[in-house]
């Protein structure tokens, strides 16, 4: 996995937890599923096992009111260690498995279509070129002496200036993120926005605490080796990756962090004309940056962090030649490198998901292969996916369950003692206007105008990087598509998009253990359910909230409950911050407040729905354990997953989710429903009275 920095657009848009939800009222639609193609075939013998809840998992020696992870996920994370070509691994990981295992026939059987068109074309070439390793090596660095030739003429600021348009033109964009998405102020058209970007490393932090020194420092020789590989010589190649870090830490200093950019949303709009843009970039106008990308200069676009911005502009200015040569051929070749040769894959390896990770071996090729298929034409696997991997059934079943969710949301808002009347009717607009999405688009993507081939595996991934760039900037000045998605179908996992207020699960989460057609409802409410509820929920945490029913970025609270709320979330806060996920390091709660807000309304609403759904009907005991039992008990599987150590190391510091053996108990440590399911008594670890409990949602 490549952990370059990446345009951040999708990350305000979109939360990367899990989950979706909608309004009560229009569930989405039932677009019918793409036929299926003669020949397109799945054999569910091949496919891997999921992990579901098991009573057998539990450890009778814990208790579940003083160690609630240990007690139902103990068992079986001391049995299933991280595997040599992972860095974490659970129910998550598990589902990826049995995901990329359909998606691999699927593969093979597009590469061996004769006279394959549109989508199975494009996965069939994708398939061949990068299962053709014999080939790949004996290319070597071929493929991109075309970009190197280009780097090593380049001779001042102007020229400089040129490049950087030329190649975001290809969608290879090294400096700065840029692309489009929703206006902020006004949510039914897109604009562009032009982010920060630039480094290698995780985070600004890398680039200056103490305790991430050693990072650096491998850094720089990730550096050099990747420039010695591309054919300089060792001695210049030491020379210049100094010059590269020095290089990215003047970007550091001018960048936002992880926790700046995942808790203050604000921050990636800034609304400007390009002339006014000129004027604080001047050796980078943006008239002429508009001009290059073959798109009409618009009237506005967003110059996120344009403290960044300005600084770029000021290297371009006084940093020579000879570092920017340097700067641009290094990144080039390490963002082309797990599609070069085996020797540039394996350095590629050993920097970002070794030492940076932790992970011990890499994956097999062709999991690598369905990753890029997933990162540049994911919905193009998905439209195959869904024909063998999704039943209408499952669709139907998940309505049923989203529609109670938002009957329960809606009544917890109704009953809130701490909100005015005036912020609740707002508050209840925002409820109303949700959007559920389930499965798979109803319309689905173009990809018309991509040509690929079995020429070249770096071939089609370039084809396509262009071609995504292009798609995403013809959206410019143009209304949003509403029926556009930011996930494929074959992923596992879920979001929620603030400037559309929608709620979107793709296909390949709906199994267990979130969610199940033949389980019982404890098991679906404790898994999906409150995966639904969390995703609902995000539309009302510190982020979410500051974005109205329409969509746009608005303030629709009171001066008195946004204080209220504040001082809710800010418990929140200190209560994450007590949890020691390591030796030294304990959890960020401001980091993760817009997850852990989550956590917590998505579970107490899944729990109302759940006895909303079986009002009247005696519990089935099932194993010896009560139905309110085994829906806190799903919630904890869900949130099963090893770590390595350097991979929890990384997402303390960039990952806005708590690490999951604490979401296992921070949300339900905070209602009295689990005590009672439990009989824990007060002063347990999982009981939080008084002051210490957090009541929010």
């Amino acid at each position: 996995m490549n952990h370059k920095p990446q345009v951040l657009l999708l990350t305000l848009a979109v939360t990367l937890a899990l989950a979706a939800c909608g309004k009560e009222e229009t569930p989405a639609a039932d677009g019918p599923a793409p036929a299926a193609s003669p020949g397109f075939v799945l054999d569910e013998s091949k496919l891997p096992p999921v992990n579901r809840f098991s009573a057998t998992d539990l450890d009778p020696a814990k208790d579940a009111c003083t160690d609630f992870a240990g007690y139902v996920n103990g068992k079986w994370l001391a049995g299933n260690p991280v595997p040599g070509d992972r860095t974490s691994w659970g129910a998550f990981e598990m589902l990826g498995e049995r995901s990329k295992a359909i998606q691999r026939q699927l593969a093979e059987q597009a590469a061996a279509k004769a006279g394959a068109t549109g989508v199975e074309k494009i996965v069939g070439d994708f398939w061949a070129t990068g299962m053709d390793a014999a080939r790949i090596n004996a290319q070597g660095i071929a493929p991109l002496e075309g970009r190197l030739a280009e780097i090593a003429a380049l001779e001042g600021k102007e020229a400089i200036a040129e490049y950087l348009r030329a190649s975001a033109a290809r969608g290879e964009n090294r400096l700065f993120g840029f692309g489009a998405e929703a206006d902020f102020k006004d949510s039914k058209m897109v604009i562009g926005y032009a982010m920060q970007g630039g480094l290698g490393l995780p985070d600004r932090s890398y680039y200056f605490d103490a305790d991430k020194q050693d990072k650096l420092a491998a850094y720089e020789r990730h550096v050099a080796r990747v420039l010695e590989l591309s054919g300089v010589p060792a001695a210049d190649a030491a020379k210049q990756a100094r010059d590269v870090v020095a290089f990215e830490t003047r970007l550091a200093k001018v960048s936002k962090s992880s926790e700046e950019l995942s808790r203050d949303v604000s921050l990636y709009y800034n609304p400007v004309s390009p002339a006014e843009a000129d004027k604080l970039t001047p050796n980078f106008p943006w008239t002429k940056f508009f001009e290059s990308q073959g798109i009409a200069a618009p009237k506005m676009f967003s110059l996120a962090i344009p403290g960044f911005h300005q600084e770029v502009s000021r290297m371009l200015e006084d940093v020579p030649a000879a570092q920017w040569r340097s700067y641009l051929r290094f990144h080039t070749v390490d963002a082309a490198s797990p599609y070069l040769a085996d020797a540039f894959a394996e350095e590629h390896f050993n920097f970002y998901s070794k030492t940076l990770r932790g992970q011990k071996e890499m994956k097999e090729r062709g999991k690598r292969v369905l990753d890029t298929v997933e990162a540049l034409a994911g919905e193009a696997m998905g439209q195959l996916y869904v024909k063998v991997a999704f039943s209408p059934e499952a669709k139907a079943r998940m309505q049923t369950l989203v529609q109670n969710l938002s009957a329960a949301l809606k009544a917890r808002i109704e009953n809130l003692d701490w909100m005015s009347e005036e912020t609740k009717k707002k508050a209840m607009e925002k409820w109303a206007s949700f959007t559920p999405k389930i499965g798979y688009p109803d319309k689905w993507r173009d990809w018309t105008g991509l040509a690929t081939s079995r020429d070249s595996y770096l071939g089609n991934v370039l084809a396509a990087s262009e071609f995504n760039y292009r798609w995403q900037l013809s959206k410019i000045g143009k209304p949003v598509d509403r029926t556009e998605w930011a996930m494929p179908p074959q992923m596992v996992n879920a979001y929620y998009n603030p400037l559309q207020n929608e709620i979107v699960f793709p296909a390949a989460i709906l199994q267990p253990p979130f969610f199940d057609p033949n389980a019982d409802d404890a098991l679906n409410y404790g898994g999906i359910g409150a995966v639904i509820g969390h995703e609902m929920t995000h539309g009302y945490d510190d982020q979410g909230s500051r974005f109205g029913a329409s969509g746009n970025f608005e303030n629709w609270w009171t001066e008195a409950d946004a204080k209220g709320f504040a001082a809710r979330t800010g418990k929140l806060v200190e209560q994450f911050n007590q949890y020691e996920a390591l030796p030294g390091m304990k959890v960020n709660g401001k980091l993760t407040l817009g997850e852990n807000i989550a956590d917590l309304g998505g579970l107490a609403t899944a729990y109302d729905a759940l006895k909303r759904a079986t009002e009247g009907q005696p519990d089935p005991m099932v194993d010896g354990l009560s139905r309110d039992q085994r829906f806190f008990l799903n919630w904890a599987t869900v949130w099963r997953r090893n770590f390595t150590e350097e991979e929890l190391k990384v997402r303390l510091t960039t990952d806005p989710h708590a690490p999951a053996n604490f979401r296992a108990i921070g949300a339900p440590s905070n209602l009295p429903a689990f005590a009672a399911a439990f009989q824990c008594k007060p002063g347990a670890p999982m009981v939080r009275q008084g002051e210490a409990q957090v009541v929010i949602w």
